[in-house]
């Protein structure tokens, strides 16, 4: 089974922190979006992973690969020119696919849960594909999926009067037919193919589509407070309820866990935590900060006024900023 990671969106939506590197570089707890992905399919033994990108990419998203310490998998780069849809996105794919089966992952979700049951659904039961669900709350802004059994019997993309509660998160295992789906269905109405419209022809069709349900929710890294929820999400599941690199050097300062801090940091007289990640070679003094991220090279001395639920971009430098008044806006 082969690995595949879309990449190729320009992640507006958390400008301007996405001008200068792809959305799935962001950090959350200090490890890019993708290299959450490329260790989940690692996980699964999966040593071949194609990543759709856009030319514009390539640069940055090949040296952070560079840095993945894993001698065993073997990555290639295949580029979609133009956003038009997660289905067009795997049919530029099909060559390296080939006939095999594959595991596709959205590069800008955050996915708690084993991609185990997804793979034997295809691999080893011979479904022709199978898809990751969870209830939420608000249906309408998500693919719906209707299952009967173990099988889903119709998706529907934001359905106005949705007919569940089962939402479609970013994560896939598909045999090689998926690629008959998407060479054969029409853009949507916002000018895109679909991969629920394309999932969709497969169940018309009678191949089979099996799901596997979770109740670890994924998140949609698109907006900055998904990005801090992610943050506190994954500084939570930490092996350790704290990561601080051994060069950090700390100074008179209270650290609460969970916190991520990486290397050549210096923190004095500070308090830092609970959930708060810190990039490296970042100086934080007289600083208060809880519930935040701060990328690299950050430096912020003396804020007069607790940092709370902020995202602080690389290379910032904030020196003496207070709290201002109500008549101050």
């Amino acid at each position: 089974m082969k690995g595949l990671i879309l990449c190729a969106g320009k992640g507006t939506r958390l400008y301007p922190f996405t001008v200068s590197y792809p959305k799935t570089l962001i950090p959350v707890a200090n490890v890019p979006l993708l290299h959450g992905c490329i260790d989940k399919l690692i996980d699964q033994n999966i040593t071949e992973i194609g990543i759709v990108i856009h030319p514009s990419q390539e640069s940055s998203i090949t040296e952070s690969v560079q840095k993945i310490d894993e001698q065993n998998i073997r990555i290639t780069y295949i580029y979609q020119r133009k956003p038009a849809g997660i289905a067009n996105a795997i049919l530029q794919a099909k060559n390296f696919i080939g006939e095999e089966s594959f595991i596709l992952l959205l590069g800008d979700n955050l996915i708690s849960t084993s991609l185990q049951i997804l793979k034997d659904q295809v691999d080893i039961e011979k479904n022709d594909a199978a898809l990751l669900l969870a209830e939420v709350d608000h249906p309408q802004d998500y693919g719906i999926a209707e299952v009967t059994g173990s099988k889903i019997v119709r998706l529907e993309e934001k359905p106005q009067k949705p007919k569940s509660n089962l939402a479609v998160l970013g994560a896939y295992a598909f045999s090689s037919s998926i690629f008959k789906a998407a060479e054969t269905i029409k853009p949507s109405a916002r000018g895109e193919y679909e991969i629920t419209d394309a999932i969709q022809w497969l169940i018309q069709e009678g191949y089979p589509v099996a799901y596997q349900k979770t109740e670890i929710s994924s998140i949609d890294v698109g907006t900055v407070e998904r990005w801090i929820t992610a943050n506190r999400k994954m500084l939570k599941e930490m092996l350790y309820e704290s990561y601080i690199h051994p060069s950090v050097i700390v100074k008179n300062s209270t650290i609460f866990g969970p916190v991520s801090i990486e290397q050549n940091c210096v923190i004095e007289d500070a308090v830092i935590g609970p959930h708060v990640s810190i990039g490296e070679n970042s100086t934080i003094n007289g600083c208060s900060i809880q519930d935040s991220i701060l990328l690299s090279h950050v430096h912020l001395e003396k804020i007069g006024h607790l940092l709370r639920e902020m995202v602080v971009g690389s290379g910032s430098t904030w020196v003496g900023i207070e709290q201002k008044g109500e008549d101050e806006g």
